[in-house]
């Protein structure tokens, strides 16, 4: 295989999917949702799998979405297209939110909700301590692995700073060039290249 052979190959790079891991998008998936999407994975095992995309933020305030809540400016995304009428959270809050679960460290899923509306009425929540997303990702038993093999996702890692502190319109490529040479490629590569 010549060295073109080698950055035109979309290939799957054998690291296993689970909790606190990231699924990029390889280049060409044309999906609404999933294009050049970062997904976080919260949850992955016997029963299927699930998580939320990172770098999809819509221009929505969540003050706009929940009735009765005081105007916050914590981002808001698009999560996934299960529920997607549902929100679901990350946040660095922690276990002063009740019932969160830890994804990777520093960063947490979810807690009781009334618990945080309370946290950001009476300001002990912070809108940088908040991420809200509409719907999540989800994926079947065993349809991760499938999606997987067709070279659909290479899966990673990344810190809670690197995630936040990165631009989320930059993330799917910061991700990618992290990973070396090859996966660097993808980032200039056309997301439609019957267009080019």
């Amino acid at each position: 295989m010549n060295k073109l052979d080698k950055i035109l190959t979309i290939r799957y790079n054998e690291v296993k999917p689970e909790a606190g891991k990231l699924l990029i998008a390889e280049p060409f998936l044309g999906d609404a949702y999933f294009g050049r999407s970062v997904v976080l994975l919260a949850g992955h095992g016997e029963e299927g799998s699930f998580g939320l995309i990172l770098n999809k933020q819509v221009q929505v305030q969540i003050h706009e979405i929940v009735k009765g809540m005081p105007t916050f400016g914590a981002k808001v995304f698009l999560g996934g297209p299960v529920h997607s009428t549902q929100i679901f959270y990350l946040h660095t809050i922690g276990e002063k939110l009740d019932g969160s679960l830890e994804v990777i460290p520093g960063l947490w899923w979810g807690g009781d909700t009334d618990q945080l509306w309370a946290m950001i009425e009476n300001g002990e929540a912070q809108s940088e301590e908040v991420i809200f997303y509409l719907g999540y990702s989800g994926w079947a038993p065993k349809q991760l692995e499938g999606e997987l093999k067709q070279n659909s996702w290479i899966v990673t890692s990344a810190s809670t700073r690197f995630i936040l502190n990165t631009p989320p319109s930059k993330l799917w490529a910061n991700l990618l060039r992290n990973m070396g040479e090859h996966y660097a490629y993808w980032v200039n590569f056309p997301q439609n290249p019957q267009t080019n």
